[in-house]
């Protein structure tokens, strides 16, 4: 096999089963694209802006062996498709809990946990000022978390049981993807830029990171598919 294709190879093996299991009957997951789409669309965009910087910044950068050499301005063309490819899984999971399990009500003990998570990262990036992905990644994430569970406008949409419960779910996949990638490695991260704990192989803020994208994703999901009415929660 050739070793330049390795990355595409780890993104098609990721996106397969949900791509193919998005036409159950239950989940009739392909009739819900059109609400998917934007809400793929936007967080890739921001996360590709940042990704630009923080690689242009020398805070990761990606190794030639294992990529096609095909490029978006310093991006290999797989990380671009990563931020459609992961959210992809991502939100195909939640739509199943949510599918599978209709009467799943939310409570007040979802909320008050993420509430407390939001804040202890935004506290806990202060103290990573100097590690610049340590900081945005609890920093941004602690942000969308508090106001996602605080503005009236966006908690409407935000079934905290279903994301917890989809986040946990999600994270064995993530973290084999992930895991692969680092451990070949695929992407590099400055040791410098990072606090050194490590998952295996995977820096500790990449859960963090993970989860950002993941929120905005259900986020966006939720709002365009409810434009015209609340979500029945």
């Amino acid at each position: 096999m050739n070793p330049h294709y390795t990355y595409f190879i780890i993104l098609a093996a990721s996106v397969a089963g949900p791509l193919l299991l998005s036409f159950d009957k239950k989940v009739t997951f392909y009739k819900k694209w059109k609400y998917l789409i934007p809400a793929l669309i936007i967080p890739a965009v921001l996360y590709i802006i940042w990704d630009i910087i923080f690689t242009h910044l020398n805070i990761w950068h990606f190794n030639e062996k294992y990529i096609s050499g095909l490029k978006i301005i310093n991006l290999p063309i797989e990380e671009v498709l990563f931020f459609f490819v992961v959210p992809y899984c991502c939100v195909f999971v939640y739509e199943c809990i949510r599918c599978y399990f209709p009467k799943m009500n939310d409570s007040n003990n979802w909320k008050i946990f993420l509430k407390t998570m939001a804040v202890i990262l935004i506290i806990t990036s202060l103290f990573f000022y100097n590690k610049s992905y340590s900081f945005f990644s609890f920093l941004f994430y602690g942000i969308a978390l508090w106001l996602a569970t605080s503005l009236s406008h966006w908690k409407q949409y935000l079934h905290t049981k279903a994301f917890c419960i989809s986040y946990l779910i999600i994270l064995l996949p993530f973290m084999a993807v992930n895991g692969m990638l680092t451990y070949l490695p695929v992407v590099e991260y400055n040791q410098a830029e990072i606090i050194g704990i490590k998952i295996y192989t995977i820096p500790f803020e990449d859960i963090f990171y993970g989860m950002l994208l993941v929120l905005l994703n259900i986020l966006l999901f939720e709002k365009f598919r409810n434009k015209n009415r609340l979500p029945n929660y």
